[in-house]
């Protein structure tokens, strides 16, 4: 099997190209959060795990869920987390019923860096506006699909979009959606890559 990096090959092959294109994209997503967690002197996953506890409910902001959703330790989070409490970016919230347990919540300061940061994001999305609708409804499922793949394959371990939820169902030729929950028809563009009602399907 010949490497999608091996330019003879790729150069032949559609598929090592998306490829080759698809970590053109994660370099750029790299360097531009790798800026942005200069400017207010942080790593790339201090800035990552502010913007999603700015953005996600409060079951989700706990060192066990954040460990899913970066794939990375408990002990690497904590780490992070504690060098976040001594930015005064954010604080801990202890558990009533459990003392070693906490959730993790912003400081006023930490809301601020997190909003101004979360826009990391804004020279990939550029291009992607230029895109006839089309187009950009092709890209999503095409994202969407291969997320679901990486996620089956145990690559990504935590997902919450409209493909892996239990509420979700497609048609037999897989272009009608429906969710159940809502009892409602999608559309492409209803489809979401991160939804607050997601629960993950067994199959």
């Amino acid at each position: 099997m010949k490497s999608d990096f091996d330019l003879e090959f790729q150069n032949e092959n559609i598929e090592s190209k998306i490829i080759a294109s698809l970590e053109r994209v994660s370099q750029a997503f790299r360097v531009l959060l790798w800026q942005e967690s200069k400017d207010f002197s942080l790593s790339p996953i201090q800035v990552q795990v502010l913007i999603f506890l700015w953005h996600h409910s409060k079951k989700k902001k706990t060192v066990s869920y954040l460990s899913g959703e970066f794939n990375m330790t408990k002990a690497t989070i904590s780490d992070t987390i504690k060098s976040l409490e001594q930015k005064q970016l954010i604080r801990k919230i202890q558990q009533q019923h459990d003392t070693r347990s906490y959730t993790i919540q912003l400081t006023a300061k930490g809301k601020n860096i997190a909003l101004k940061t979360s826009l990391f994001s804004k020279e990939i999305k550029t291009p992607i506006d230029r895109l006839h609708d089309d187009d950009k409804e092709n890209l999503l499922l095409s994202l969407m699909n291969i997320i679901r793949h990486l996620n089956q394959s145990g690559v990504i371990t935590l997902q919450r979009m409209c493909l892996t939820c239990t509420h979700y169902k497609s048609s037999a030729n897989g272009q009608k959606y429906f969710c159940k929950l809502l009892n409602q028809q999608l559309h492409t563009t209803d489809l979401r890559v991160d939804c607050p009602e997601h629960e993950m399907t067994n199959n």
